[in-house]
């Protein structure tokens, strides 16, 4: 068994994916061309949002935002931005590559994501932008955070990495709406693993905003608006057309594959019983697409060697907090103990649109049976 088997999951759409390629290979054009555009326009009427800019891969994306608010005049050197302790490095290196300057909030203990209710009290004169990260799939929003937008004139930037078709319910509207539309601008990874994923490194940038959109265009291809005239000192971040026709077929199954994880988490939700697990919650399904299935035990050491020895593979998302990390000894003396618990403590299952009932059920017996041993 595989944590996640890549090849199993592309294999339903192997000839469609060859085919595109082949057509790409045929068309000797291979960045900036209509592949791109087209998939910039497919992923605008999937998540019903106005515009989006394809680039290099997700931590691009979330760079590039910064560095247009920087240039828009939204953001200097120095101002603070609110973002989970508990998040992949990416979304902090994002801020600190941009001269910016991260301010840890804990996690709410039951959703994995930004403890929103306690978000106020790090605000600052200094702080100009809040990252909410949809971890492990779940959508985080609600009318608190936009009243905090609004009542302190700061951005919402979503780190929509692993959550590519969940969606939110916002009070006083009919309807939902999807992650990568609810704040001023969104990245997204089409990470190979990610439920939408390349077969290689994209990323992309989805916002309603047009200026943002106008100077991020020219950020991501050398600072560049109009060929050899630079507006910007940019960098180069540019899906390539392969990728991007990859991923135009992939979009047609998306939302198939979210509901094929749903199901996953039922069967594991159903099998795992014993008292010293703890399960994700599921308040509201469609808010959830499930790139993870993690779980919370304080004998994850033992639990996942255990697992190792019967063939099952876990992981860890993740290990060793950002503020942890030695990139950031100024911030290794944080005291964040809920982060610090969550980083012990999760473990995450095998989980993908190909693991079946069968695989479920051993996972859920070897598990089980491991508690019920002890």
């Amino acid at each position: 068994m595989k944590f996640q088997d890549l090849k199993q999951i592309n294999a339903p759409y192997a000839g469609e994916l060859k085919e595109v390629a082949a057509e790409v290979i045929d068309s000797g054009w291979y960045l900036q061309g209509q592949r791109v555009a087209i998939f910039e326009e497919q992923l605008c009427n999937y998540l019903g949002c106005p515009y989006t800019v394809s680039v290099g891969n997700g931590l691009d994306a979330l760079r590039l935002i910064f560095r247009a608010y920087i240039e828009m005049g939204v953001m200097q050197s120095g101002d603070e931005v609110i973002v989970p302790a508990n998040t992949f490095i990416a979304s902090v290196l994002a801020i600190t590559d941009n001269q910016l300057v991260p301010v840890f909030a804990e996690p709410d203990e039951q959703t994995f994501n930004l403890d929103i209710e306690n978000v106020e009290e790090r605000i600052t004169a200094r702080t100009r932008a809040i990252v909410v990260v949809h971890l492990y799939g779940r959508c985080c929003w609600n009318e608190r955070l936009k009243q905090l937008a609004a009542k302190y004139d700061l951005k919402i930037i979503e780190d929509n990495a692993q959550a590519i078709g969940a969606v939110s319910r916002i009070e006083g509207f009919n309807g939902t709406y999807k992650t990568g539309t609810l704040g001023d601008a969104a990245a997204i990874s089409f990470y190979p693993a990610k439920n939408l994923g390349a077969l290689g490194d994209a990323g992309a940038i989805t916002t309603n905003d047009p200026e943002l959109v106008k100077v991020v265009r020219a950020l991501a291809n050398y600072g560049s608006a109009k060929k050899y005239v630079s507006i910007y000192q940019g960098l180069n971040s540019r899906m390539d057309e392969l990728q991007a026709a990859f991923l135009s077929v992939k979009l047609k199954y998306l939302d198939q594959e979210n509901q094929l994880r749903r199901q996953v988490v039922q069967w594991y939700n159903e099998q795992l019983s014993h008292l010293d697990i703890i399960k994700p919650q599921i308040e509201y399904p469609e808010g959830h697409v499930w790139h993870q299935y993690v779980i919370r035990t304080t004998r994850r050491e033992e639990l996942q060697s255990y697992l190792e020895k019967h063939g099952i593979p876990t992981m860890i998302h993740y290990p060793v907090p950002p503020h942890k990390q030695t990139c950031y000894t100024q911030y290794n003396d944080f005291d964040l103990p809920i982060t610090t618990a969550l980083s012990r403590e999760i473990l995450s299952l095998p989980i993908s649109p190909v693991i079946t009932e069968s695989d479920i059920l051993e996972i859920s017996s070897y598990i089980n049976n491991f508690f019920m041993k002890k």
